[in-house]
């Protein structure tokens, strides 16, 4: 490609507004254009680099005995129904009516449109296990977008979904699964990421895993233990307190507290310690008017909304006031109204002496002790952990790192096929449900994160397995003859080889044309120049690290190749 020819424009300046160092580069690059919030047109460059990593990912489903296919963008709202999901799934989801007023939907998932390809082609266990897979753009009506490709509305992904007639090989295809998505990542250059344990949210399931690229720019919070690679997302990290202390109970007394209602004022007003305190929060359950739920954790410790929907089996929301036996402030355990759903934190297991809202205003308790105190309790771990916490595996030390999920896996069982009344004949005869197993990465944020490891201060690093280009030729001086003519040479003996090559052609200055391949990131960089040419030279610079060789004019073809050759060991290429 003619740097001339190509369209594509870089700028010096990052937009004000833009935070993250893969955004500013990518859209510095020229890469990316903003059309709308979320939503972004790729230029060539940036779509051979998703077409590169698509090709990776290809590589490695297709090995794993993965057929690839195409579901439609558009679905009928029947399809959702019959999974339950068309309710479940808020405004994300984009809704609309076709001509004919039949209710459609933009898919941001496929679950249904695989369960039903399988439901219309299969019936027979012979024909399992099995694995269908696209690459293929989805919409979803993101509230939050940020950080360019990271979090977007419009966006390209892999999905995959696999069928089974054992929760055995489910199993066994499933951590197939995750080693060839660690493989993948570390073809497309990554380097700083981890699987991690996860929330199944919206997708359920049983057992699910993220993979995370460790950045400080990520929104995800992980858990980490460095004793024993205990790993897991905050969400599902489980929470281990010291034991309660021993100490002899006291009688459970109320008090006066006046204003204070926070745990913080409640505890100077009684001086008393946070972690001597039960904190209340309140939450609702969506689609449920009719029911409440209260969360106690101690006075220390922050509700973990996904451990609480789990324990809950529901969608929560932030309680808006309203509900009878509710005086906020003052929420306790102890004569709480029978009609709320309580949720207590196994942290409160075998606590003495606490603080607790008396659910009187003005009023808590002194000496609440939850073994004397309340009836037949149920714990549940729904407290985040911090840092510093317990590991739950070896007791040493867990700290938090933040991440950016490039790819996740999730064990579903037979959620879709029961709900959608899918049935196969198993080896006895017998109509029995498949087991589902199902594995996405998204492509544009996979493209984000690896700029947003690789860079500079100078602009991007491309791994020469995704870059668009493997070699940036810079031709100093093309108003000279013998300049032009050599880059042109090397540039057709370069393509003639089926080396990718973005040639700079452009009359411009030196200084231009390097900030530029700087920014760009091309792993080679060729400079034909009258001074080298002059000493039969051609110069080539590895962006990675900037080093520079001289190699012969003559042979410059294949000091090339042998140069990218030389960068594909690094990806086990």
């Amino acid at each position: 490609m003619l740097m001339s020819k190509i369209v594509l424009q870089t700028v010096k300046e990052t937009p004000g507004d833009v935070k993250i160092a893969s955004h500013a580069l990518l859209m510095r690059s020229g890469f990316i254009k903003s059309v709308a919030n979320g939503i972004f047109t790729l230029t060539s460059p940036a779509a051979v680099a998703c077409r590169n990593i698509e090709n990776i990912i290809r590589e490695e489903m297709n090995a794993l005995g993965g057929q690839e296919v195409l579901f439609p963008v558009v679905m009928p709202r029947e399809l959702w129904e019959s999974s339950g999901r068309y309710d479940s799934i808020g405004s994300e989801m984009v809704r609309f009516k076709d001509r004919g007023n039949k209710d459609m939907l933009l898919g941001m998932t496929h679950e249904e449109a695989a369960v039903h390809l399988i439901n219309n082609t299969v019936s027979s266990y012979a024909q399992f296990p099995s694995m269908i897979y696209q690459i293929q753009t989805k919409f979803r009506d993101e509230p939050r977008c940020r950080g360019g490709l990271i979090r977007v509305r419009e966006f390209t992904m892999k999905d995959a979904y696999s069928f089974h007639m054992t929760k055995e090989d489910l199993d066994e295809f499933y951590y197939k699964v995750l080693e060839a998505y660690n493989r993948i990542f570390r073809r497309v250059g990554l380097k700083k990421f981890i699987s991690v344990r996860s929330d199944t949210g919206m997708m359920g399931g049983s057992v699910a895993h993220e993979f995370m690229l460790l950045t400080p720019v990520g929104e995800d919070t992980l858990v980490l233990c460095d004793k024993c690679g205990y790993k897991a997302n905050m969400e599902v990290a489980e929470c281990v307190d010291t034991p309660a202390s021993e100490e002899d109970m006291q009688e459970l007394q109320e008090v006066f507290t006046g204003e204070a209602k926070t745990i913080e004022e409640v505890c100077d007003f009684l001086h008393m310690p946070v972690e001597k305190s039960v904190k209340a929060v309140v939450y609702a359950i969506k689609g449920d008017k009719e029911r409440t739920v209260v969360a106690f954790v101690r006075g220390d410790r922050e509700v973990n909304e996904a451990k609480l929907r789990q324990a809950v089996k529901a969608n929560i929301a932030v309680y808006e006031g309203g509900c009878e036996g509710i005086v906020p402030g003052n929420i306790g355990p102890v004569n709480l109204d029978r009609n709320i759903t309580v949720i207590v934190d196994k942290g409160l297991k075998g606590c003495r002496n606490m603080v607790v809202g008396a659910n009187k205003d003005k009023y808590h308790y002194t000496g609440f002790c939850i073994d004397r105190d309340l009836d037949a309790v149920s714990y549940c771990d729904i407290a985040k952990v911090r840092d510093g916490d317990i590991c739950p595996v070896c007791g040493g030390p867990l700290h938090l790192e933040n991440g950016i999920e490039i790819g996740n896996i999730f064990q579903l069982g037979t959620k879709y096929t029961e709900s959608m009344n899918v049935t196969v004949l198993n080896n006895e005869g017998k109509l029995v449900y498949p087991i589902m197993g199902c594995y996405g990465i998204g492509i544009g944020r996979l493209l984000a994160s690896i700029v947003e490891e690789s860079n500079d201060e100078y602009g991007m690093i491309l791994p020469v397995t995704i870059a668009p280009y493997k070699v940036h030729l810079c031709a100093l001086r093309v108003d000279e003859e013998e300049v032009r003519a050599e880059a042109e040479r090397l540039y057709k003996g370069l393509m003639d080889k089926g080396i990718a090559v973005l040639y700079d052609d452009r009359d411009i200055s030196a200084g231009v044309k390097f900030a530029d391949a700087d920014l760009l990131g091309m792993p080679l960089r060729v400079v034909v120049s009258p001074k080298n040419l002059k000493k039969g030279e051609l110069e080539l610079t590895f962006r990675k690290d900037r080093t520079s060789r001289s190699v012969p004019v003559e042979n410059g073809v294949r000091a090339i190749e042998e140069a990218i050759a030389e960068l594909g060991l690094e990806y086990n290429i």
